[in-house]
């Protein structure tokens, strides 16, 4: 009866949909890292370094999967951590799409202009989102 009720609270359902997407934007940083690691992708003119933007990503994409994983146990801390985590590859998303807007190509650009508004709104959600669930304790 208690699932039932944080359910109809909203908070469950937000950090459920939130995790998914952070796990979905983290295996696109996969593949995106893995293209660029492997020389597959690469910029048009400094500052942009097809190597440095690989490992960005390869990291933006562990946060954001670990991110994933701390939503969807929704645990006490699971809204700090994934506020944090959001917050995180926003900034990352930022710097990337600064250099990228700089010396990358187009496809890359457009990556990153799709992925930030989204990885925005997760931080969103996530701010409007009710600070408990399923009783464990406020975040």
């Amino acid at each position: 009866m208690q699932a039932r009720a944080d359910t109809a609270t909203g908070s469950r359902p937000v950090t459920g949909r939130v995790a998914v997407l952070a796990a979905v934007i983290a295996a696109s940083l996969a593949v995106a890292s893995g293209l660029h690691l492997s020389g597959a992708v690469h910029g048009a003119a400094a500052p942009y370094d097809a190597g440095s933007a690989g490992i960005a990503e390869a990291v933006i994409g562990a946060v954001l999967a670990a991110t994933a994983v701390a939503l969807a146990r929704s645990g006490g801390r699971a809204r700090r951590t994934g506020l944090l985590g959001f917050g995180f590859s926003i900034a990352g998303f930022g710097v990337g799409l600064s250099i990228t807007a700089q010396g990358g190509h187009w496809p890359d650009i457009a990556y990153h202009v799709a992925v930030l508004p989204l990885l925005i709104g997760c931080f969103v959600a996530l701010v409007r989102a009710p600070r408990s669930s399923g009783g464990q304790g406020a975040t």
